[in-house]
């Protein structure tokens, strides 16, 4: 059943305590598989990802093929009828300039010392996004991906996605044609991101891995950090809505759930000051479960994880988002600026009773991919600098040496390491 707790309850400390120290992932521990997997990849490359597609995804490699070529996406996207086509090219739009937005500013300047020094942006050579193909597949998130990747200057970008049953959405093909993805292979799993990280005879290496997985893509993307870079270690979605009464309970119950229907180790919380519009969005999720296509999921989701917590005041919910650091966080009131100004952290915000969870999903502009299981503490949404490294630069003459060098001289000293003090000592030294 879903929780439900007060506040003011004696025993609300220990009760949300546990609440935010559920596992909820449900995956058991898949490391010691994903081990074996990259190390099978690596030893036997090609050979390894079609046994492992012929195993996982019922077909074979060599018969539906490797790749799906550049023309399959774009008769893809030629295909779909304009009301979905005119919806896709708004999102890409929409993503395409708030990312644009992102890019960072080179510097390059001149100190009192007459140092000169600054910082190169640039993008990374290649990048792989993965795209799942199992409980279900989301053109939405190939954009998110592709998207700030191209912003960012990418030249090579590979998409790896699951077919089962040699099968794929033809809308993730349009959604490949419209972001400009260069190639997409039939592969998924573990051993796609491993085939990604180290390469293969058929697929190039990569220097960075995003986009969401299951438990074994994503144990996959953690041990292979470090190989590679990644955008995050991502778990189930979350949501949380700091609701008053004067919102539509149907309303409130819709955007609960649709995170829940996400997957059965979903988590949707409503904090409210209000016990009696607590009891009536209950009730709503309860009759929109009897008429939802995704009920199974969403009701496994929503009884098992979901919560209902009533407080005092809407201010007092604020330090408690904070320690959950929710993915999504709705604050649904008439003048959400004052509890916006409380929130330290949470992957996204939506703000006011007019904006639900599922806008920024798919075409608002910022990124939906976002930290959960409480990595927003420390961590932040997908964006182009996931894309991009910065180097630094250094540039010193004659009198800028003799302004600093000293100093460097005397921690090199300090810190025993001679050859660093007499890399600078000697061109002190030299007048020329």
């Amino acid at each position: 059943m879903t929780l439900r707790l007060n506040a003011s309850d004696a025993d609300f400390d220990r009760d949300f305590d546990r609440l935010l120290r559920a596992k909820r992932d449900g995956s058991g521990d898949v490391a010691d598989d994903v081990t074996r997997i990259i190390a099978e990849v690596r030893a036997r490359g090609d050979e390894a990802l079609a046994e492992y597609t012929n195993r996982f995804d019922g077909h074979s490699l060599a018969a539906s093929g490797w790749n799906i070529e550049a023309a399959e996406c774009k008769a893809a996207y030629e295909a779909l009828n304009s009301e979905l086509r005119g919806a896709l090219d708004m999102a890409a739009e929409r993503i395409r300039a708030y990312h644009e937005a992102q890019l960072p500013e080179d510097r390059d300047y001149r100190d009192a010392q007459n140092v000169r020094m600054g910082a190169r942006w640039s993008a990374v050579d290649a990048a792989g996004l993965y795209v799942p193909g199992g409980r279900a597949t989301y053109p939405s998130s190939l954009l998110m991906n592709a998207i700030p990747a191209k912003v960012a200057g990418v030249e090579r970008l590979v998409v790896t996605t699951p077919t089962p049953n040699g099968e794929v959405n033809p809308l993730v093909l349009a959604a490949a044609h419209l972001a400009g993805v260069d190639e997409i292979w039939r592969v998924g799993g573990a051993h796609a991101i491993a085939a990604l990280a180290h390469g293969t005879n058929k697929i190039a290496p990569v220097d960075v891995i995003t986009g969401p997985g299951n438990a074994w893509v994503a144990e996959a993307k953690r041990q292979l950090y470090g190989v590679v870079g990644i955008d995050m270690v991502a778990g189930p979605s979350e949501i949380v809505v700091v609701a008053d009464g004067q919102n539509d309970p149907e309303c409130i119950a819709a955007d609960l759930l649709s995170q829940s229907e996400h997957d059965p180790s979903s988590q949707s919380i409503l904090f409210t000051d209000d016990a009696g519009f607590a009891d009536l969005v209950a009730d709503a999720v309860s009759l929109q479960l009897t008429e939802l296509a995704t009920a199974e999921v969403a009701r496994q989701s929503w009884n098992d994880n979901g919560a209902i917590i009533v407080v005092d005041a809407l201010d007092d919910a604020m330090p408690l988002c904070n320690r959950l650091a929710p993915e999504h966080l709705e604050l649904a009131v008439d003048d959400p600026e004052a509890l916006f100004a409380m929130v330290r952290h949470a992957g996204s915000v939506f703000l006011g009773r007019q904006t639900p969870e599922a806008i920024g999903d798919y075409v608002a502009g910022p990124n939906h991919v976002l930290p959960t299981g409480r990595r927003a503490r420390f961590s932040s949404g997908l964006s182009v600098l996931d894309f991009m490294k910065r180097t630094s630069f250094i540039e010193l003459d004659h009198d800028s040496l003799h302004a600093i060098g000293p100093a460097a001289v005397a921690l090199a000293e300090a810190e025993g390491l001679p050859a660093h003090a007499t890399s600078v000592r000697r061109r002190l030294k030299n007048e020329i």
